[in-house]
């Protein structure tokens, strides 16, 4: 299994200007690389192999390029191509595609050391700090917040900096899926270690056995970054005024970005470790952000990333997670399955065939749950009615504030 762990990193201006160096020479590496396959014969295209094969030639003719690691030189080249064949798949998918841009120098922020040229030192630091060293470039120190476990092998590092100037290193890992925890048998699952998530509207999330998380408030974040916006235009365009003022607003939008994140891997991990099987709704989220109403807070709510962190997080704590089809869980009744088409602002679900009665975000996670154990092959347990699974009025819900996920990363589960 592959994934991946994250470090702030604190280098010396010496190192600060290697790595920003090294940045630009990848980038104009990426750019020639592109120049070389654009201007080639379209019946004589060239291949990852063969551009590789081209840089020693090119290191030569460009001493430049030479002043760069070679694992991390080929890590560029298979950056195009890796780019080059998504835009083919989504050409494929019928989108309307163009050609891979020249990079610039805002757009080209990170480097790849691929196998070789990079050394981790954990001895070296104190107080949960470490050191990691690349090739040509030199040792740099990295807040050590979490050790890489000894069964995982790093393949890859990789350093990047982002808009708000701030220096990032990433480890790519590698763990035997022998070494993980051995996920339970879908036998073994049932409705009391199984869960069903409905991503809501008045709270977060809502789940099948009662518990409910609140939504982030981010208004104070959104009041600041509307303020230093408004700083922001009033600077002249490309003063050094206004690049000052383009970094507060980049901060604060960063800020956001990372509490939400945070956020997410709090409720994530919490599910992962608390239940044997998730299950969520596979949204149509690029749709729903379309819509007119509501747009700001369907993205702030980031799903898809909720989504992804899910099945990330799934091999590493032993849960099976399945996204299941969405449409129509608000409607049908857990109980009978007779839909009822209710306007939005009617928060309780109330079935006319048998009477059953709950939430309506708390119906639409039973019914994610029961499509979950049909997508799985194992059906629905004849001995597990819902109404005994589920709550059938909105007070018997356990409510967690949003406050309290951020501040001290517990659900009260």
């Amino acid at each position: 299994m592959e994934h991946s762990h994250r470090y702030h990193a604190y280098p010396t201006q010496e190192v600060a200007a290697e790595l920003e160096h090294h940045l630009n020479v990848h980038r104009q590496l990426y750019n020639h690389v592109r120049w070389d396959y654009d201007n080639s014969p379209d019946d004589d295209k060239p291949s990852e192999y063969d551009q590789n094969n081209k840089l020693p030639e090119w290191k030569h003719k460009w001493p430049v390029f030479s002043e760069l690691y070679s694992k991390a030189a080929q890590a560029t080249v298979a950056r195009f191509h890796r780019n080059l064949s998504n835009l083919r798949k989504k050409k494929e998918k019928g989108y309307n595609v163009g050609r891979l841009n020249r990079q610039a120098p805002t757009d080209y922020q990170s480097v790849t050391y691929n196998q070789s040229g990079f050394n981790l030192d954990e001895k070296r630091g104190r107080d949960r700090f470490a050191y990691v060293r690349f090739s040509k470039i030199g040792w740099m120190k990295i807040r050590y917040h979490r050790e890489i476990p000894d069964c995982a092998s790093i393949k890859e590092v990789t350093f990047k900096k982002e808009t708000t100037g701030e220096w990032f290193v990433s480890f790519g890992l590698e763990t035997d899926d022998t070494d993980l925890p051995e996920k339970p048998t879908l036998d073994s699952l049932d409705a009391s270690n199984s869960v069903g998530i409905d991503l809501g509207i008045l709270n977060y999330i809502h789940t099948s056995d009662g518990k409910t998380v609140d939504w982030l408030n981010l208004e104070d974040e959104y009041d600041c970054l509307r303020r230093e916006q408004r700083k922001l235009s009033r600077k002249e365009k490309g003063s050094n005024n206004y690049e000052k003022q383009r970094l507060k607003v980049t901060k604060v939008k960063r800020h956001i970005k990372r509490k939400v994140l945070d956020y997410q891997h709090k409720i994530t991990t919490w599910l992962v470790r608390e239940y044997d099987a998730v299950f969520v709704e596979d949204l149509n989220v690029k749709g729903m952000l379309e819509q007119s109403h509501n747009a700001r807070n369907k993205q702030d709510a980031a799903w898809r990333q909720f989504i992804t962190l899910l099945e990330y997080k799934a091999d590493l704590h032993s849960c099976h997670v399945k996204q299941v089809e969405a449409r129509g869980t608000t409607k049908e009744c857990a109980s009978c399955g007779v839909e009822t088409a209710n306007p939005i602002w009617v928060r309780e679900h109330s079935c006319p065939s048998c009477g059953f009665e709950t939430d309506r975000d708390a119906n639409a996670a039973m019914n994610v749950l029961q499509r979950g154990f049909s997508e799985l092959g194992l059906g629905w347990p004849e001995d597990t009615p819902v109404e005994t699974a589920l709550p059938t009025d909105a007070a018997g819900f356990q409510r967690v504030s949003a406050k309290r996920v951020v501040e001290t990363g517990s659900l009260g589960a």
